[in-house]
């Protein structure tokens, strides 16, 4: 398994491979997410010669909500019996080490630790048995969640959707399959999340399945496959990291708008 970064050196941003203990430039062959690619020229000084982007710029970011049962109880509300969705729009993304900006007003910010899938061919009505066909990896996200406005409202367009609530990254681990992951998350090097997929209620390939069916995804769109309990508000001064197992750290500061 190869974990791919989006970088930028001062110009036009390009996509680097972790391959035999150096990182290098990626050739992808058939576009962007083509099902091969190839390592290039090494990086000279590595990942700290350049800044580390959000993996990709999706078209769409398709969401789940309430896909953990212990996050369920926590928010007080009954088990769905099919996923929850809802969209987050690509001006919440930003890259690892992007501030999180807290609007005036909107009174208590949470963090959401959460695996997503980042899908690598256009997707239309995909069975369930061959989902991982049309995954190209998996990253790291926060769905930061304006939690007032979203326990006011029946719909969670305006709670989910303020610019800078979907860090992402650092990385896109390619060439994983269903095998359980760690999701964790912390505030200030506290851990306040810790679970697995395994304990997803839909799980990844039904949700490919349940969303193809309703919109194509395109290389590059996004599943956030839901939050685990322990989320918790955000004040400004905050570091909040995300960690999904084999993506690495998202790292993210807070402050106020």
């Amino acid at each position: 398994m190869d974990r791919l970064y989006r970088v930028s050196n001062g110009g036009q941003p390009f996509y680097a491979v972790e391959h035999d203990g150096h990182f290098r430039h990626v050739a992808f062959e058939g576009g962007q997410f083509g099902a091969r690619y190839t390592p290039g020229d090494a990086i000279a000084g590595g990942l700290h010669s350049v800044r580390v982007l959000a993996p990709v710029r999706p078209s769409k970011m398709v969401c789940v909500g309430q896909n953990y049962l212990d996050h369920v109880k926590e928010l007080g509300r009954p088990v769905p019996t099919e996923p929850v969705l809802f969209l987050k729009p690509p001006t919440t993304v930003i890259d690892p080490g992007g501030p999180i900006k807290l609007p005036p007003g909107v009174g208590r910010v949470d963090h959401e630790a959460e695996l997503a899938v980042v899908i690598g061919r256009p997707a239309h009505r995909v069975s369930r048995a061959k989902a991982w066909d049309y995954i190209f990896g998996i990253t790291a996200v926060n769905d930061v969640t304006a939690r007032d406005i979203q326990n006011r409202e029946v719909q969670y367009t305006r709670a989910k959707g303020f610019d800078t609530f979907a860090p992402i990254g650092p990385s896109i681990l390619v060439g994983v399959d269903g095998h359980p992951r760690s999701v964790e998350g912390f505030i200030n090097g506290e851990k306040r999340q810790s679970s697995t997929t395994a304990q997803l209620i839909f799980p990844i390939d039904l949700l490919v399945e349940y969303i193809t069916f309703v919109m194509t995804l395109e290389p590059g769109d996004i599943i956030f496959t839901g939050t685990p309990s322990g989320v918790g508000p955000l004040k400004a001064g905050d570091v909040v990291t995300v960690r999904v197992e084999g993506v690495g750290d998202l790292t993210n500061p807070v402050e106020n708008e």
